[in-house]
């Protein structure tokens, strides 16, 4: 795995992330990138084959709460700071 990027695969890397960059921006993104691909091929060469796969680095366990049912905010405070509401309901623009 090559460390390089050619300047065509920072344009290109910036292109997808919506960036615009001036010369200058791209010649330090490509250095920065490169650094980064090299330590990731570091860590290739680690034999991780004894490791067991995880989802976090340290144990966790669910700190969600009980469903409970209690009482709610009424519906003429919870819309009291609404942009735009019909006295029932929140308005939002359509997105269609």
């Amino acid at each position: 795995m090559s460390t390089q990027l050619t300047r065509e695969e920072v344009e290109k890397v910036a292109s997808l992330s919506r960036l615009k960059l001036s010369e200058t921006e791209l010649e330090a993104l490509g250095s920065q990138m490169g650094s980064v691909l090299k330590y990731i091929a570091m860590l290739d060469e680690l034999d991780t084959s004894s490791v067991e796969p995880m989802a976090h680095a340290i144990e966790i366990s669910n700190v969600f709460r009980e469903d409970e049912l209690r009482e709610s905010l009424p519906r003429e405070q919870a819309l009291s700071n609404a942009p735009q509401t019909d006295g029932k309901y929140f308005l939002v623009p359509a997105i269609l």
